[in-house]
């Protein structure tokens, strides 16, 4: 297997778009698709100029000429569709979150480990540049004792209940799709909360509209969080100091612009970045870069981070009495 990856993509929908724009865009090789269908397949496939159309995952599974699979379905599907790549030799970049609870969260980790086969989150915001840099200027300890994280993920999505953001059988809600993000940045920041306390609002269709969370961590730090789906915020985050402060503009989890402030409020750094296309195919660059140095996880987001992150998302369900059908 050489470096440069041949990537399988697993469902078409909207992020399964997004993703293959962005590499191919920058230059990844996307080898195949698998719907569920082939005319689903084959239209994909002639978008993004894919050599391989198949009219079903297990076919793309067992494509010779694919060496990593983008799960790309609803929360739902994404431990039998994980499981399904992982048992048919393939590496996997499944999309957040990793799966619909921290037990199917640690089965997909454990499988991964056992075929020594890479597991990697797609929390893509992960592995932006702003990101990057982020933390290389914590690694400074230029802030001092980091004491506090603000966060909102806020949109005003459809309230159709049909609509995926609010069907409950489809793992819809604020929660899974858009607390995932600030729920992540916060434990890259302080690792898993000792403390939660959590508070929702519901549609009629069940799914959750608004989830507001706070966090206590070991160290003292607390974490701020709100997310919604039928209202659109900020979208801003803010990291706060004993000397300084980061102001994360919007769109804080996409490509964008932050500030880092001395304590006397004093602009120290302002940095932004020029990425082509939304941003998604650094996360692909991690994975091949693993790949090529035989690692099955991230330093980064690691597999028992994505599970430790799951079971936050668990225990905030509870607290909220939030559960998806099956369950």
């Amino acid at each position: 297997m050489t470096d440069a990856l041949r990537w399988g993509v697993l469902a078409t929908g909207g992020i399964a778009h997004a993703f293959a724009n962005d590499l191919v865009l920058n230059g990844f090789t996307v080898q195949a698709v698998g719907s569920r269908s082939q005319p689903s397949a084959d239209a994909f496939a002639a978008q993004f100029g894919i050599p391989n159309a198949h009219a079903s995952y297990e076919a793309l599974v067992a494509d010779p000429d694919v060496d990593i699979i983008y799960v790309s379905t609803p929360h739902p599907f994404h431990a039998e569709n994980a499981a399904l790549a992982l048992n048919g030799g393939k590496h996997v970049v499944i999309e957040k979150p990793i799966a619909l609870n921290a037990r199917e969260a640690r089965e997909i980790v454990d499988l991964g480990a056992a075929k020594n086969l890479l597991v990697l989150e797609a929390m893509w915001t992960r592995f932006l540049p702003h990101m990057v840099r982020l933390r290389e200027i914590l690694a400074t300890g230029a802030l001092g004792d980091v004491h506090t994280l603000i966060a909102d993920h806020t949109q005003d999505l459809p309230d159709d209940p049909a609509h995926r953001i609010n069907a409950l059988e489809l793992g819809g809600g604020a929660l899974l799709d858009l607390g995932i993000y600030p729920l992540s940045f916060a434990s890259a920041l302080f690792g898993r909360p000792e403390t939660i306390l959590a508070a929702a609002s519901f549609k009629d269709t069940g799914a959750d509209a608004q989830v507001a969370t706070v966090f206590r961590y070991p160290g003292g730090q607390i974490a701020s969080t709100v997310s919604a789906s039928d209202t659109q915020g900020p979208n801003r985050a803010t990291i706060l100091g004993t000397e300084g402060r980061i102001e994360i503009d919007a769109v804080w989890y996409s490509p964008t612009t932050f500030r880092h402030y001395d304590a006397a409020g004093d602009v120290v750094e302002t940095f932004t970045a020029e990425v082509t296309g939304r941003g998604m195919h650094f996360q692909a660059a991690e994975a091949e870069q693993l790949v090529a140095a035989g690692k099955t996880s991230s330093d980064i987001l690691s597999g028992e981070e994505s599970v430790a992150i799951m079971e936050t998302l668990d225990e905030i369900r509870r607290q909220i009495g939030l559960r998806y059908p099956g369950e």
